[in-house]
């Protein structure tokens, strides 16, 4: 799993060459909708990746070898809602409307209004480089969490890596950014409760994800081992789930428990989200296709 997800990440086109045969069935499924099975949307995308959800319902991913953020509307409608757009990765919206995405090409992390204009927030750490923002989730009161693991790319043109991988915290101001977690192999995905109480970090590199509580001052403590398996990108829905990404989707309760297994039909499943109208859609990024499975549950990390 682990060789696999570090392969994914510098040999994008390499892994997605060939596609892996597989059917999702809901059966007694507690999250998927009776007799819903997964449906490709759209496909012929190089690589797919950082799903968000706006307050429509609308899905927001991109389509980073492309260096583009594509936009799947409530109506089934594609577009592309900016290129270029500084090779985005993860994807995020907070509840002003802004999404915010972690832009690879320059190693930045950066707030998007509704007309594609750019407010960089962050281009470093005391002083040096980012390794790569990766994934970010945003708390109701605005604070930003995000990963910074390190996966070399072949547009940079930037020197060797000058950080460690670690996670940070970004003050709802933006005037304070702290490194929350520096213990991790390589952290990747990360989703928060929306409760802004419990912070779930993958550590993709060893093969693990943790649960923190997320203290007063946006730190965390407490580090807990939620499951044995790590993950690319992350969402939750409405009664704790936790939904891991990289060989299909795995589903796991609050406790730690797995519950589910979504099969998908590529090498590598990259992200998820829940989207739609009424935010029971799951939306899912895997290599140069997106798909989607009607649930039961619906999603808390919507705007």
């Amino acid at each position: 799993m682990n060789l696999a997800a570090t392969t994914m990440k510098s040999s994008i086109p390499l892994i997605c060459a060939t596609l892996v045969t597989s059917h999702l069935l809901a059966g007694e499924s507690e999250i998927i909708a009776p007799g819903q099975t997964l449906q490709k949307l759209a496909g012929d995308f190089a690589f797919t990746e950082g799903p968000a959800c706006d307050k429509d319902g609308d899905i927001f991913f991109t389509d980073q070898p492309n260096d583009r953020i594509m936009r799947w509307s409530t109506d089934g409608k594609l577009s592309t809602f900016m290129q270029p757009c500084g090779r985005a990765n993860g994807l995020a919206f907070d509840h002003a409307g802004n999404l915010w995405a972690c832009a690879d090409e320059k190693n930045e992390l950066w707030r998007i209004d509704a007309k594609a204009k750019v407010t960089v927030v962050l281009k470093d750490y005391e002083g040096k480089l980012f390794n790569g923002p990766n994934d970010v989730w945003i708390t109701r009161k605005g604070a930003a969490y995000f990963t910074d693991p390190y996966y070399q790319r072949p547009y940079w043109k930037r020197g060797p890596k000058q950080m460690d991988q670690c996670v940070y915290y970004l003050s709802p101001d933006l005037k304070h950014l702290t490194r929350i977690i520096d213990d991790l192999k390589q952290p990747n995905g990360i989703i928060g409760t929306p409760d802004d109480k419990t912070l779930y970090v993958a550590d993709i590199g060893a093969g693990k994800t943790y649960a923190y509580h997320i203290q007063p001052d946006g730190s965390v403590a407490d580090k807990k081992l939620f499951c044995e398996l790590g993950s690319d990108g992350m969402t939750i829905d409405n009664r704790g789930n936790v939904y891991l990404t990289g060989m299909g989707v795995s589903v796991f309760d609050s406790r730690g428990n797995k519950i589910e297994q979504i099969k998908v039909p590529e090498p590598w499943t990259a992200n998820v989200c829940f989207g739609g109208k009424d935010r029971q859609l799951l939306f899912i990024t895997a290599c140069k296709s997106i798909y989607s499975v009607q649930m039961q549950v619906k999603g808390v990390d919507s705007q």
